[in-house]
This record gives structure tokens, C-alpha cells and sequence, in this order.
């Protein structure tokens, strides 16, 4: 009875983010103004959570500036992308790998939303995109980044690249570092049965930053950001 249960309920949440995308490719992609399509896409992804009986609670969101900066969130499952989707306002545009660009649907769909591709392989592409990132940054779009780039089984917080730091260090923004508790035990890695469980997205304190193109600045926040976020979720360093 239990693996039955666990099935039906794995096989409901596959058919509801099913609906989540469909709706975001048939209503949001052809929404002629980018408001109206982050607010599509974050319209599926709660009534996901909501329906698939996946509290989602947010804390913090009063210390989000007012103006750009950058969202960096630590990254342990395949619904993070959708639950940050849902936590944050619809001004955020999501930098993401280049790899989603193979894929026909998604690639149109993040495209329409404004999202940042980064490649993560290619040094000289990956420095390429930081300089569009920048210059998207300092026209005052605010970004959301998973600065781990992957994740695999291990509980913990993996290395951070450097991209979204570099960006905001030299545009000037101020990086809110956000901490995703429970997505890792609702939608588990290796698998493909989501589970049931809650998840919780806190923003943690604003890390401020002056315009500043020097190695060290964008690597002060690196490390900064990821202390806090290491300190907010309990978890190891996976780095050390």
C-alpha cells in the first residue's frame, strides 16, 4: 500500500508539472510583455506546489533591495529552479548553463523570460557571458543564480563559481545569498519520485558591494555568500 501510494502520488506531481510547463509554453511564452510571462511562469509554479500538497514558505523577502542585485541560492534538486520561480518576485531574471539551450522547449521558454545563459565549461565563453551578464546587471535587471552550477547525492554545499560574484562585484550590486531548505528530500537525487515533504526559502542578510572589477572583490562575495548560506542550513562544506 505504501509503494502504491508513493507511485500515485509521484505519478500526480510528474502530471501536474506537466500542466506547470504547458501552461507556461502556451500562456506565458506568447504574453507579449516579460512581466506578464514571469508572471505566468510563477503562477504554475505555485499552483504546482499547491496542488501537489508542497508547502512552500518564504522568509525574508523584505530584505530583497528594491532596486537590481543578485540572488545567489545554494542548489540540491531538480525543483529548485521552480521553487525560486515561485519564491521571488517576477523583476528576477535566472542566469542559467548553457546546456538548456539544447533543449528545444525549455530554451525557448527561458529565453522568452529573459534568462542569462553561462557557459560552464568553455573559460573563454564563460568570460564572454560574464561581460553580458554585467551589462544586463548594470541596466538594472535583478538576477537569481545557483552559483554551484550541479548537484549530485551529497548533502551539502558544493564549490561556488565565480560568474554571479564577478558580475556583481563589478556592476556594484548587492548579492542577497537565499537558503532552500527541503527541496533535496522532495524531489531526492539519484530517482525520479518526487516526494512528499515542505520546503522552505529564507533570505538571508544583504551582502552590499561597490562597484569594484578586482579578483578579490567578486571573491569576497563568493565567500561570504556561501558562509551564510552554509551557516543557515546546517550543512557540510563540500569544498573543503
Amino acid at each position: 500500500m505504501r509503494m502504491f501510494s508513493r507511485w500515485s502520488y509521484g505519478i500526480w506531481c510528474w502530471l501536474m508539472f506537466l500542466w506547470a510547463v504547458l501552461t507556461s509554453l502556451l500562456v506565458g511564452v506568447p504574453a507579449p510583455r516579460i512581466a506578464q510571462r514571469r508572471a505566468v511562469v510563477r503562477f504554475a509554479a505555485r499552483t504546482y506546489l499547491w496542488s501537489t500538497g508542497t508547502p512552500l514558505r518564504v522568509r525574508g523577502l523584505e530584505r530583497l533591495p528594491p532596486g537590481p542585485c543578485v540572488v545567489v541560492a545554494n542548489h540540491a534538486s531538480y525543483i529548485d529552479g521552480l521553487v525560486m520561480h515561485a519564491a521571488l518576485p517576477p523583476r528576477f531574471a535566472f542566469v542559467i548553463k548553457s546546456e538548456m539551450v539544447k533543449v528545444p522547449l525549455a530554451n525557448v521558454l527561458l529565453r522568452r523570460l529573459g534568462s542569462e545563459f553561462v557557459d560552464r565549461v568553455d573559460r573563454h565563453r564563460a568570460a564572454a557571458d560574464v561581460r553580458r551578464v554585467v551589462r544586463t546587471a548594470a541596466q538594472g535587471q535583478a538576477l537569481a543564480v545557483f552559483p554551484e552550477g550541479t548537484f549530485d547525492e551529497r548533502v551539502g554545499v558544493h564549490r561556488f563559481l565565480p560568474g554571479a560574484f564577478t558580475a556583481a562585484a563589478r556592476a556594484g550590486l548587492p548579492v542577497v545569498p537565499a537558503a532552500i531548505r527541503g527541496a533535496r528530500e522532495v524531489f531526492p537525487y539519484p530517482g525520479w519520485l518526487p516526494r512528499r515533504g515542505s520546503i522552505e526559502v529564507e533570505m538571508l542578510a544583504v551582502l552590499p558591494a561597490a562597484p569594484d572589477s578586482s579578483r578579490g572583490a567578486a571573491n569576497a562575495l563568493r565567500d561570504a555568500a556561501r558562509a551564510a548560506i552554509i551557516a543557515a542550513l546546517g550543512e557540510p562544506d563540500l569544498a573543503e
